[in-house]
């Protein structure tokens, strides 16, 4: 389902900004950053104000970097009261100006501030620089599932399938692979692939998965695992853009039916070196010395990092036993039940899959945690357990943490994340996270209500 790196891969060549492709006249710019949560914040600038962002960027409060999801401040940052909530120069990232074909005559940037503990771009661009130090560069490809939704809830504020628009009727069976389930929502994905081609993003295969207008896109492997995590942001963006154009909705919910799979973001890596070789490939398929070596370091750190592959309450309701989604820290061959698989293929195309990532997270802080974790087995040729074959879910090795407090508390003791993420953005994390927690904890829900409310 993905194109894999060959012997020799060629680094691709940042430009300077473009325009956009298009040639439509566009009137408004959504000009944005990419905040803790993975959700974009930003503004809408007039088109002529354009020059002015590509010449001396946007600004924009530190703290837009780092609210909580529903884009409450965070006093615990330090990015408010300590600093009086001041503001820092964004500037366009190469090559991400972008129409936007879903808006009527609206184009997109993306911008970073280069150097910012709170920008989840730079925390990534750290590590990468790690790599670079070390003469090799990930070569990476995210695939990300999502829902159709109705844009109406069901009468007590549930999510409903989408409707089918030749029938009018919710899609209302998982129909894994089904060309039928695909063709039922055809225009939206025709716009989705339309709106792909207009803003160059590489995308492969659409796949409908396990649950009711749920569906898998791929994207290309790149030898720019920024640039792929751009990629992954820009294509939930335009998903969420196609599907209200066709009267639905979308979402990246980690787990929206209890009784139907979450949505995973699992992403594909290897590693080149110099000379463009891959360096997990081996003489056979069992992979070299060094996939191992990235095998250990990843089962090593995955606890650590599991607040970041899993970010928020719901997304714990993902990992359940039998599911697409791991819950023991295991790896082996061609095996889909375990946390790290390694697929069958062309030797020379060896890679990892990583496979405990909800579609909810911050790809730059995925990305960030799983090759310091990989960089980390490298450099301390750690040995990974055996490989599992059969079932994970009932082979003996460690669990990942099964509720978000747990994987909170082992973040916050990791030096791990102090050295992947750096201290001032595990500090930001926390704060924000902690606070989303807080106010969740408060929350009376409906379940409460029908559990509780006349029963006692």
């Amino acid at each position: 389902m993905m194109t894999v790196v060959q012997k020799k891969t060629e680094l691709p060549k940042r430009g300077r900004p473009q325009q956009p492709r298009s040639q439509t006249a566009f009137q408004t710019v959504e000009a944005f950053v990419i905040d803790v949560n993975g959700v974009p914040r930003g503004k809408w600038v007039p088109a002529d104000g354009l020059k002015k962002i590509v010449s001396s960027g946007l600004r924009l409060p530190y703290s837009a970097f780092a609210p909580d999801i529903w884009g409450n401040d965070v006093p615990a940052t330090g990015l408010i009261r300590e600093t009086g909530d001041n503001d820092c120069t964004c500037r366009l990232v190469p090559g991400r100006l972008k129409p936007a074909p879903w808006l009527k005559n609206t184009a997109q940037a993306l911008l970073t501030v280069e150097g910012f503990a709170g920008d989840p771009r730079h925390v990534l661009a750290r590590v990468l620089g790690r790599y670079k130090k070390a003469g090799l560069t990930p070569v990476i490809a995210a695939e990300l599932e999502f829902y159709l939704i109705d844009g109406e809830r069901d009468p007590f504020g549930a999510p409903q399938p989408a409707r089918i628009p030749a029938t009018g009727r919710h899609a209302g069976s998982a129909r894994t692979y089904s060309l039928g389930a695909a063709d039922a929502f055809r225009k939206t994905l025709a716009d989705i692939g339309r709106f792909c081609a207009a803003q160059d993003l590489p995308v492969d295969t659409t796949v409908s998965e396990n649950g009711p207008g749920q569906f898998e896109i791929n994207l290309l492997h790149a030898p720019d695992a920024l640039g792929a995590a751009d990629d992954a942001i820009f294509l939930k963006r335009l998903i969420k853009g196609a599907a209200a154009r066709n009267g639905h909705a979308a979402t990246f919910m980690a787990k929206p039916y209890s009784d139907y799979s979450g949505s995973g973001m699992h992403v594909h890596f290897s590693i080149i070196d110099r000379q463009g070789r891959n360096i997990f490939a081996g003489k056979d398929d069992k992979g070299s010395p060094a996939l191992k070596y990235a095998l250990g370091g990843l089962c090593t750190t995955m606890a650590d990092s599991m607040a970041v592959f899993a970010p928020n309450a719901n997304a714990y309701r993902r990992f359940a036993s039998g599911t697409a989604a791991p819950t023991k820290i295991a790896w082996g061959y061609d095996n889909r039940s375990t946390a790290l698989r390694v697929p069958h293929g062309e030797l020379d195309a060896t890679r990892i899959e990583h496979r405990v990532s909800g579609a909810d997270v911050n790809p730059y802080l995925v990305f960030a945690v799983m090759l310091a974790g990989a960089l980390e087995g490298l450099e301390g040729k750690i040995i990974p357990p055996p490989p599992v074959t059969g079932s994970a879910y009932t082979a003996k090795a460690p669990a990942l943490p099964a509720t978000w407090d747990a994987a909170l508390d082992i973040f916050s003791a990791s030096a791990f994340i102090d050295r992947a993420l750096g201290r001032e953005t595990k500090k930001i994390f926390l704060a924000c996270k902690r606070q989303e927690q807080e106010i969740l904890a408060a929350e009376v829900t409906s379940a409460e209500h029908a559990a509780y409310l006349t029963e006692i």
